[in-house]
């Protein structure tokens, strides 16, 4: 086992939960989480840093000298990222391509430097909008659901695999991801870089800070918890757009099977994601959330599409499943339930997160 990991975005949803899972799993290495603390609700899980024993390094992955503070680890997980799809559409590109395509550079080139292993976080998001826009699909009365037949090699009614073209746009944050993915394929084949790339779709579970654009299952049962406002916006208002996703311990399962075995990943790049499974629609989310809160919003429409919105996304995970025989464990309802209860024990401190 490795003696120190470094974990960027270390005090984030992601970067936190496996920080603490892995101290948990092997309590004799040393773990680190680095997090330069931008995201609200971030700092919230300080403490649980803390009594889970895990260093906390305040940097950012923006200037290799933060991250060389952090010693020499034999193992990087780079969770680290602005993780909004709008990101920079609205302004400038500065902070997420300095954060997610710098800032990976800064992480592998270190992870070079220390003989490091890497396991990279990326995103759905590679895939170009327009392609999935073009998918066909039908129009069920709560969801789109995707057609048997489609137009592009890798995707078909179990959703997008690793085959499905890359040629596109894919919005800024998706190119920084993309890009990150190529540059570490690159470091890999010129310096012997040992790696994994998980290419994530939506993640939910307990501690995730949701927002609009990033976290919404999160943000849809905190809404209808402390009474929030929403909308279902674009693709004519109807809340009928589906994503799959993967509760967050299982995730943390899966990464954990890879340091065990990263001999056996060496090299991939998979799609991760919960599948037809584990999808769902706003309209669907809404009435899980009324079932499992007892409380019922108005909600508003919005017709008009916002850029880089897609109508159907649904990871199809089975190449991973057919080469690690793995397969998430927790279902949808089980999620929800969760993200509620974690609500209700944190009422006082998330209330003002969820405003």
């Amino acid at each position: 086992m490795y003696e120190h990991i470094l974990v960027t975005g270390g005090a984030g949803f992601v970067g936190s939960s496996l920080a603490l899972a892995l101290k948990a799993a092997w309590p004799e290495s040393r773990i680190t989480a680095l997090d330069n603390l931008k995201r609200r609700g971030s700092e919230l899980n300080l403490p649980r840093l803390a009594v889970g024993r895990v260093e906390f390094l305040h940097g950012d992955v923006r200037n290799p000298e933060d991250l060389a503070a952090a010693g020499r680890p034999g193992l990087l997980l780079e969770c680290s990222a602005e993780p909004s799809v709008l990101a920079g559409m609205d302004g400038s590109p500065d902070y997420v391509i300095e954060s997610n395509l710098f800032g990976a550079y800064h992480c592998f080139e270190k992870a070079r430097q220390w003989g490091a292993d890497v396991i990279f976080f990326s995103t759905s998001r590679v895939y170009p909008i327009a392609a999935l826009n073009q998918l066909h699909f039908e129009e069920q009365p709560t969801r789109f659901a995707l057609c048997p037949d489609q137009p592009f090699p890798g995707a078909s009614e179990h959703g997008i695999s690793e085959d499905f073209p890359l040629a596109g746009a894919r919005s800024l944050y998706g190119m920084t991801k993309y890009s990150a993915e190529l540059l570490l394929e690159e470091y890999a084949a010129a310096y012997g870089l040992r790696y994994v790339v998980n290419r994530c779709g939506v993640i939910a579970g307990p501690w995730q800070m949701g927002k609009v654009d990033q976290g919404v299952i999160a943000l849809w049962m905190a809404c209808h918890y402390f009474r929030r406002r929403l909308s279902y916006i674009g693709f004519g208002g109807l809340g009928k757009q589906v994503r799959d996703f993967i509760h967050i311990d299982d995730l943390v399962e899966l990464v954990l099977a890879q340091i065990r075995d990263l001999g056996r990943y060496q090299g991939e790049c998979l799609n991760v994601g919960g599948g037809r499974a584990c999808s769902v629609s706003l309209l669907e989310a809404t009435a899980l959330c009324q079932e499992i809160t007892g409380n019922s919003l108005p909600i508003g429409r919005d017709i008009k599409d916002r850029p880089a919105d897609v109508r159907i996304y649904i990871t199809d995970a089975r190449r991973l499943e057919r080469e690690a025989g793995w397969r998430p464990a927790r279902g949808v309802r089980q999620t929800f339930s969760d993200v509620y209860e974690w609500l209700r024990a944190e009422e006082p401190r998330l209330r003002a997160i969820f405003r």
